[in-house]
């Protein structure tokens, strides 16, 4: 059957609206529930952050195999299951009475999420793409950034019914947008009479760029044995860092400085739908120049922004302005470069299990990011000096990182 648009555009549009409800309602939602919370239960902010954290230990440690299963059936399955457990755990959410009980909630919500990564759906999207691959991605890592448009809307209903009907409606909404939205996400493009880019029968001949490698495909064993997959991950592991830990805490550290919670709750959503720039934009670049200087580029952004943060305080909201363009992009930026650095030296044969591996090592730092800032704010009574930590070891880390893939790529072209 054939189609006016592209079906790969089709996989596109879904896969940025599951993103944008996912994101929308726990990764960037989670922050107007935090005050609200501790309020309630009397935790500490390190106790309810920690949420965050066994939320990033699940989804790292599941996305590895989620990896693994979208490269044998495809992702419409498991989005589809996943979608109904993230609903069951947002309902149970809401009738939480103890830590343990809020923690097991997030558990189940995570399991769910593990299966629409933004890594593992932009992923599947690059089955369909070679030659606009990066801004297929792009677009598709929007979405993340289109669910901050949701944030207002959570903390209103928070403000207006309490958290705990908030998260009853959420969970409904799991069951309205990503359910259905999961019938439409295809596998890869030949099975269905395409080729990547092209329509159906159509031969496509690709100017490709020189390989990195002679090797077209590796598997994921041989990918864990070989040191640029240690560098990648090492680099987007310290690169989550503070992006864990700033759209954890944004909310109450604005509060912190003396920012009304409706307004912190708008600017918590320009931060996310800022890094729409980003991700287009270095999906775009990625296509036309060196992946790895646009994924550097893209954490030097972030470590910038985190500073500028740790700037910020009640005589110096202003800053706030120069914030969110430069952590936005940064944090965008870098999104869609997993897939396509992975993808330009591994292949796309096993590429889903491959970034599901570089999953579970970034998952580290969404366990330390959020409840270091927690403890930081508990112990002084102030996130600055967690931003300035933070900005300086991605800063450090960003060096390592380009200077080291570029030496073992060098060395695999001569190989």
């Amino acid at each position: 059957m054939k189609h006016k648009v592209f079906y790969g555009w089709y996989v596109v549009g879904a896969s940025c609206l599951i993103l944008l409800y996912g994101s929308g309602t726990v990764y960037l939602g989670f922050t107007a529930a935090i005050q609200p919370i501790v309020k309630e239960f009397g935790w500490s902010y390190a106790e309810v952050s920690f949420a965050a954290s066994l939320r990033g230990l699940e989804v790292g440690l599941l996305v590895p195999l989620a990896g693994m299963l979208m490269d044998r059936w495809g992702q419409r399955r498991l989005v589809f299951a996943g979608a109904i457990l993230s609903s069951l755990g947002l309902i149970l959410l809401s009738r939480t009475n103890s830590l343990s009980m809020f923690y097991a909630s997030f558990i189940l919500v995570a399991t769910g999420l593990s299966t629409a990564t933004s890594s593992l759906l932009m992923t599947a999207v690059s089955h369909w793409f070679r030659k606009n691959a990066g801004l297929a991605m792009g677009i598709t890592a929007s979405g993340v950034s289109l669910g901050g448009m949701l944030l207002p809307v959570i903390s209103g209903l928070i403000d207006s019914f309490g958290w705990r009907q908030a998260m009853i409606f959420m969970g409904i909404g799991m069951l309205v947008v990503p359910l259905p939205l999961s019938l439409l996400l295809r596998h890869k493009p030949e099975k269905y009479g395409y080729v990547p880019d092209g329509a159906v029968g159509q031969s496509v001949i690709y100017d490709d760029s020189v390989p990195i490698s002679k090797k077209e495909n590796y598997s994921a064993v041989e990918a864990l044995k070989s040191p640029v997959f240690w560098i990648i991950a090492f680099g987007f592991f310290c690169q989550v860092l503070p992006v864990s830990a700033i759209t954890t805490h944004i909310m109450p550290y604005l509060g912190s400085i003396g920012i009304e919670r409706s307004s912190a709750s708008l600017i918590t959503a320009f931060v996310s739908i800022t890094t729409i720039i980003g991700r287009i934009g270095f999906g775009w670049l990625g296509d036309r120049i060196d992946k790895r200087k646009v994924a550097l580029a893209a954490f030097l952004l972030t470590s910038l922004g985190s500073l500028i943060l740790g700037f910020t305080s009640a005589g110096k909201n202003w800053m706030i302005v120069l914030f969110i363009p430069v952590f936005s992009i940064g944090w965008g930026g870098s999104v869609p470069m997993l897939s396509g650095l992975l993808k330009e030296y591994y292949g796309g044969e096993r590429l889903g299990t491959i970034v599901g591996c570089v999953g579970s090592v970034m998952m580290l730092g969404q366990i330390c990011g959020p409840p270091f800032a927690g403890w930081v704010f508990d112990k002084w009574g102030s996130y600055q000096p967690a931003w300035f930590i933070l900005s300086f070891i991605v800063c450090f880390t960003t060096i390592i990182f380009y200077t080291g893939l570029n030496r073992m790529l060098k060395q695999k072209r001569t190989a």
